[in-house]
């Protein structure tokens, strides 16, 4: 009992200061998987279907008329091709059938046009006049 007295009032020896839990890190937090996008290509791909796309179009500022397409395709839509007969010779390169395919597309967006100013001149009819001071008026 006389130890419990010296200790309740202040004749024990002083306690030691209890040590803090030592200090945890933060644990490092895990990098969430960046979702991965497809392209539509790899979906179109992935799903098995027929892919094409116009990837950008070139044309010379010094002549409107001239220009070029690139094009990005899979190999669902050249199998497609291939079907359809637009190779011609066994080992045709990629670039020729797709291009074939193109020109095919292009002539009938032409022929197209064509067909509905021959059914229908007065459509495609422009008229100028001249206001003078190199200004012209079109309707």
């Amino acid at each position: 009992m006389k130890q419990l007295f010296k200790r309740i009032f202040g004749g024990a020896e002083p306690r030691p200061e209890p040590t803090p839990p030592p200090v945890q890190e933060p644990k490092p937090r895990r990098q969430r998987a960046q979702k991965e996008t497809k392209s539509a290509k790899e979906l179109a791909t992935e799903r098995g279907e027929p892919y094409v796309s116009v990837v950008s179009v070139e044309l010379d500022p010094d002549n409107i008329g001239a220009g070029a397409f690139e094009l990005d395709w899979n190999d669902k839509f050249l199998a497609n091709l291939i079907r359809a007969g637009y190779q011609y010779q066994p080992n045709e390169a990629e670039h020729v059938i797709v291009d074939r395919w193109f020109q095919t597309v292009c002539r009938n967006i032409i022929m197209e046009n064509y067909e509905q100013e021959q059914a229908d001149p007065e459509i495609r009819r422009i008229n100028r006049k001249d206001l003078g001071k190199g200004r012209t008026e079109i309707s």
